[in-house]
């Protein structure tokens, strides 16, 4: 059933379509007057194609600003990437356009609403991914009045700004931390009250391994943990019942354990146990290693200091194989290398506070970014389909 004053049309009927012309066909110079939009240029914007190399180009052979532009072929279809020109662009071979009929829709309204739908819902998806005219102008849509669109694509950009602000301060977030960990954990800035020296440590001499390994009992559930590469983080695997998994060697690890991955440390698969996981699981794949003395090491502040590109380096030199997909990682090299740290554990303790701060502001917008992504979804599928109107 139509919501009231909308109407059931194609979507050929409310846009006109353009295609692409292959840069040999329209003579592209080095500079000029219009962008030449590719495929891969889709990935440098989120809502208007904004950055593109520039050439001369014959107004013919442009699409007028305000298209809404998306793939026309390939895997791009699938990831959805859909733009809205902001002015006068040429196409490449692999990209279509757009235009608004003028009194029956308007730009930013298609363009909601095609994301909505989802590309891939309108192309041919049986062999290579492809849209063309033919799948373009049957396709049906329900359309409401221009003003109810403008309404609807006016909230919903509302809401793009709100994400795009909050992506804003998430990127400056983790620019600062960079900047903070290159400053801290080097030395070259101390924080306030803190003059005392650093020293070159061998990680023997501040660490040492430990295994709990576990009574093996069928019956039992194991909380089993992985290590992320890149350094991000500890995570829960899956949680099974002993007589389901194949290896039953399993040890037990604390809060404050320091985890590396044996295949895949040269990637960055290190990490502390977080507070959460304490007395969960791993495999033998796994090396748990603990502080020699308490008053020498505080274990977040290492964790922090193994994020560095350096301490990537020093697993790849600890760790043997003809392939790096395949190496294996020797903890007896790894502990004969060498760090800088300071010598006052308050001092290590001091950084990773200020560290671990900038961490909690990066995850809290990485959680309000997520939300307001989904609620916007929530809201166009409930705008978009009339389920919710607006007040006009």
């Amino acid at each position: 059933m139509l919501p009231e004053g909308w109407r059931e049309t194609t979507l050929g009927k409310c846009v006109k379509i353009y295609s692409g012309y292959a840069p040999a066909m329209i003579n592209l110079k080095d500079k000029g007057l219009y962008p030449y939009i590719k495929v891969d240029d889709l990935n440098n914007n989120d809502k208007y194609q904004v950055d593109a190399r520039q050439y001369f180009m014959d107004d013919k052979y442009c699409v007028p600003a305000s298209s809404v532009i998306f793939p026309k072929r390939g895997a791009a279809i699938m990831n959805n990437k859909i733009r809205i020109a902001v002015g006068k662009v040429g196409l490449d071979t692999n990209i279509m356009a757009i235009y608004p009929i003028e009194n029956v829709c308007i730009s930013e309204f298609m363009y909601y609403m095609i994301n909505q739908v989802g590309l891939h819902k309108i192309a041919d998806i049986s062999t290579i991914p492809q849209i063309n005219n033919k799948h373009i102008n049957p396709y049906k849509i329900k359309l409401p009045p221009l003003l109810e669109q403008e309404k609807i694509a006016a909230i919903l950009s509302t809401w793009d700004k709100a994400i795009s602000m909050t992506d804003a301060l998430l990127a400056n977030s983790r620019q600062q931390k960079k900047a903070l960990m290159q400053q801290l954990l080097t030395g070259k800035r101390r924080l306030p009250g803190f003059t005392g020296e650093w020293k070159k440590c061998l990680l023997g001499n501040l660490l040492r391994e430990i295994k709990r390994q576990i009574i093996w009992d069928d019956n039992a559930f194991y909380k089993l943990l992985s290590v992320k590469r890149r350094s991000e983080g500890v995570v829960l695997r899956e949680i099974m019942q002993g007589k389901n998994i194949l290896t039953k060697k399993m040890n037990e690890v604390y809060a404050g354990d320091f985890l590396i991955s044996k295949m895949q440390v040269v990637h960055g698969a290190m990490a502390m146990v977080p507070e959460n996981f304490d007395k969960f699981h791993v495999s033998d794949s796994y090396i748990t290693l603990i502080p020699r003395r308490s008053n020498i090491l505080y274990m977040p502040f290492f964790d922090h200091f193994s994020r560095q590109l350096k301490m990537y380096h020093m697993a790849l030199i600890s760790s043997y194989g003809v392939h790096i997909e395949k190496m294996t990682f020797n903890i007896a090299s790894f502990l004969k290398k060498s760090i800088f740290i300071p010598v006052d554990i308050s001092e290590q303790r001091a950084i990773a506070a200020v560290l671990d701060a900038a961490d909690k502001e990066i995850v809290l917008l990485e959680q309000k970014a997520a939300r307001l992504r989904e609620e916007k979804k929530a809201l166009m599928q409930q705008l978009l389909t009339g389920k919710r109107r607006v007040r006009l």
